[in-house]
């Protein structure tokens, strides 16, 4: 009995089937082609400067004040010019003693891309989503863009390696 019950059911299914008219394609529509070509193509590369060798030596009359902050100074690395603005680097070096009603003021930078290196020294910094944290010699971290942050401490003789995308940015402060 339950084998004719499935005979019945394979039967019931077959006829089924045989009673549906078959479907014909539908024609895609000239937008939904034009879709799927475009996905079919590689990206287009964006065209990059030409970028050349940059070679920096340690002198300790590079290290400049650029008027952003005073109580930094700055040792361009010459990035910026051999990469037509891609990126930036330099090693800021922080003047001591930490005063905290100068140097910690909540911004952010309008950048792609930051990271930081510690060279010397110490840092203690405030960045939004991660709290207070010490990076000391031989620490790293990035901050991604638009990441509101402050420094609240330092060792007089920290010394920070920066690499920024682009290199030309604005630094936005933020009422306390």
């Amino acid at each position: 009995m339950a084998k004719q019950k499935r005979t019945s059911r394979a039967a019931a299914k077959a006829a089924a089937q045989k009673k549906s008219p078959a479907r014909k394609p539908v024609a895609k529509s000239t937008a939904r082609k034009a879709i799927k070509a475009k996905r079919a193509q590689p990206a287009a590369r964006r065209a990059r400067p030409k970028q050349r060798i940059a070679i920096s030596h340690y002198r300790d009359e590079d290290f400049k004040a650029d008027g952003l902050r005073a109580y930094a100074q700055y040792r361009d690395l010459g990035i910026a010019d051999a990469t037509n603005g891609l990126a930036r680097a330099h090693v800021i070096r922080l003047i001591g003693p930490c005063n905290p009603a100068e140097v910690s003021k909540l911004h952010f930078h309008d950048v792609d891309f930051q990271m930081v290196y510690v060279l010397k020294g110490w840092v203690k910094t405030y960045m939004e989503g991660q709290g207070e944290t010490l990076m000391q010699q031989g620490s790293s971290w990035t901050q991604p863009p638009r990441m509101k942050h402050l420094i609240m401490d330092y060792s007089d003789d920290v010394e920070l390696l920066e690499v920024i995308l682009p290199a030309d940015f604005k630094t936005v402060e933020l009422a306390a």
